[in-house]
């Protein structure tokens, strides 16, 4: 059995020796309780030796503050972390939809990590992104997007992310992935980039909804072709976070 530990808004996996660490934020409201919603990929990657530092958020329209935020939580517990096993270790940024926005809008551009992992990224409005928004903004005197709104947040990316190594995961049934978008966007960056994409099967809640369906129904819900998605996925993080081990 697992023994996850909440500090503060993030919950955290700690091997005894952990050959790195993975930093993740989740998608729009799977992450109210990632270690729930992503459990069979997040104790899959704790299986193999990565240590799990999952953020715990609810969407605001401030994605920078929120950004902000997250950067500063997983700095806390990184630190705490490393006293505790007494090795500096390599961190891996690991993003899910929205989560891949907020890793990119981190403060220092992706400098302290040793790369990234954006998984299923799309970069919507408030209005197509949110359920009944622009009725609830009817009722407003003015509309408001998210803080970034998506071409501010491209324009950020090309100007302000640093970090060169960047692996781009979509599956194939996602209709609402940009991860396209993103690459172009690294691409066109005015300094090195090291951009990669990988396409897997499945689709926008691959990597959630094995731990959704498994807290919900048990067993029951245990669907091959889901197993299958989460397996590669855990093979495909670990073998890039295999490029950054402990310094």
């Amino acid at each position: 059995m697992t023994n996850w530990r909440l500090i503060k808004r993030t919950w955290c996996l700690w091997p005894a020796r952990p050959k790195a660490l993975i930093e993740v934020i989740g998608g729009s409201y799977l992450s109210g309780s990632p270690q729930i919603s992503y459990k069979r990929l997040l104790e899959g990657l704790y299986n193999k030796n990565l240590a799990i530092h999952a953020w715990t958020y609810l969407p605001r329209i401030d994605h920078q503050t929120q950004a902000n935020e997250a950067w500063k939580e997983f700095r806390s517990c990184k630190n705490k972390l490393e006293n505790r096993v007494g090795v500096k270790l390599k961190s891996i940024r690991v993003g899910h939809s929205l989560g891949c926005k907020l890793h990119l809008l981190a403060p220092d551009g992706g400098r302290n990590a040793s790369s990234l992992i954006a998984i299923s990224f799309n970069n919507f409005t408030a209005i197509k992104s949110i359920p009944l928004f622009s009725k609830f903004q009817s009722k407003t005197t003015k509309y408001r997007d998210f803080h970034p709104n998506p071409i501010e947040t491209l324009r950020l990316i090309r100007e302000c992310y640093i970090q060169p190594s960047n692996l781009l995961i979509r599956f194939k049934e996602d209709n609402i992935d940009e991860t396209s978008k993103l690459l172009g966007c690294l691409r066109n960056r005015s300094r090195e980039d090291n951009s990669h994409t990988v396409e897997m099967d499945g689709d926008h809640l691959s990597p959630a909804s094995f731990g959704l369906r498994q807290n919900l129904l048990g067993q029951w819900a245990n669907d091959k072709s889901k197993r299958e998605t989460i397996n590669n996925l855990i093979e495909t993080i670990n073998n890039w976070s295999s490029s950054f081990s402990c310094s």
